[in-house]
């Protein structure tokens, strides 16, 4: 099968860029990093170095001629920034592509979305694809809710193309650029300690990169699904975030840290205000309100759709996906762990 995946070079994109090379698909991998898309070209896929926010029409076009499927991971996932980038990458892009891919008659496009269209600053268990929050919590969310309308509008335009949603919750694993870095450097700045309100007690459904690529290619294989649906993807084991980071980071890493506790009031009011000086700054600040909030919230997601309409059950467990985040992180000789 021949298969364009966007964003190639990290994250998610990469992991599903070399799981379906391994498995003999040709891959025509979109990507911004030429570094590793030389890395990419030398496993076998037909890197594309593009810019999707300046692509043309013809650009679009070329990626998905001849490809059975568009895995579409490319984001800007950033939880603070500019509603204009947010709008350009997440919603004009994706529209574009919906396009090219149903002009071009793709029979099946994956697009990656988000749970973060449900948070909104309250403790919820077992959420449903229908919950919206009434106030999005920042731009990030609000231009992935924006992304799915343009899917749905294209999957009405172009029917002989399916279009399926899915949105997976806290992704960790290889080539993660957000996450455990930003946990990381937490570390590392306050010397050891790691401020996390409730001590790191909150419930939260975390996925495993590899498990949200086994979705996605259910998604594509499989038939009868139906169009423009949207599917939660987790790793059905709800784990307590103080829980995960000791399994990585102290078990798997061996790198000593201390949790303590934190009132979550105060975290959210010096998230405030590192906000506002980075407006000054333009630049990212080291915490925000969203993320203040996503380490305090209780979140789990309901499976009963994906379980029941596509047959989605995890091939690895939370502690198999720890131990290959943790190996894949001593491999990378870039990354300082102690």
């Amino acid at each position: 099968m021949k298969i364009l995946v966007t964003g190639s070079t990290s994250g998610l994109g990469r992991n599903a860029t070399e799981w379906l090379l391994s498995a003999g698909h040709q891959v025509v991998a979109a990507g911004r990093d030429l570094v590793q898309g030389k890395m990419l070209t030398v496993a076998g896929a037909d890197f594309r170095f593009v810019d999707l926010d300046h692509a043309t029409a013809a650009e679009f076009s070329s990626m998905v001629q001849g490809c059975e499927a568009v895995w579409h991971c490319a984001a800007k996932s950033s939880p603070w920034g500019p509603k204009a980038a947010f709008m350009r990458t997440n919603v004009e892009v994706t529209d574009r592509l919906a396009l090219a891919a149903g002009q071009a008659g793709v029979p099946r496009f994956v697009h990656i979305s988000t749970p973060a269209i449900y948070f909104d600053f309250q403790h919820h268990a077992d959420l449903d694809e229908s919950y919206r929050a009434r106030r999005f919590a920042n731009h990030y969310a609000h231009s992935k809710f924006l992304a799915e309308g343009c899917i749905t509008q294209r999957q009405h335009q172009f029917p002989d193309t399916r279009f399926t949603l899915l949105r997976p919750r806290g992704l960790f694993g290889a080539h993660d650029r957000v996450i455990i870095p930003r946990v990381l450097e937490q570390i590392r700045m306050n010397k050891g300690v790691l401020r996390l309100p409730r001590g790191g007690e909150t419930l939260l459904d975390l996925t495993f990169t590899l498990n949200v690529v086994e979705a996605m290619w259910l998604a594509t294989t499989q038939e009868h699904l139906p169009l423009a649906a949207a599917y939660n993807i987790t790793n059905q084991q709800p784990e307590q975030l103080k829980e995960m980071l000791h399994q990585l980071l102290q078990q798997q890493l061996n790198i000593r840290f201390t949790i303590k506790p934190v009132s979550y009031s105060l975290l959210y009011g010096v998230a405030a205000g590192m906000e506002l000086l980075a407006h000054a700054r333009r630049r990212e600040p080291m915490l925000t309100r969203y993320s203040a909030g996503a380490v305090n919230f209780d979140m789990t997601l309901s499976q009963s759709r994906a379980i029941n309409e596509f047959n989605y059950r995890p091939v690895y467990t939370m502690e198999q996906g720890i131990a290959l985040t943790a190996q894949a992180m001593r491999l990378n000789k870039g990354l300082h762990l102690g």
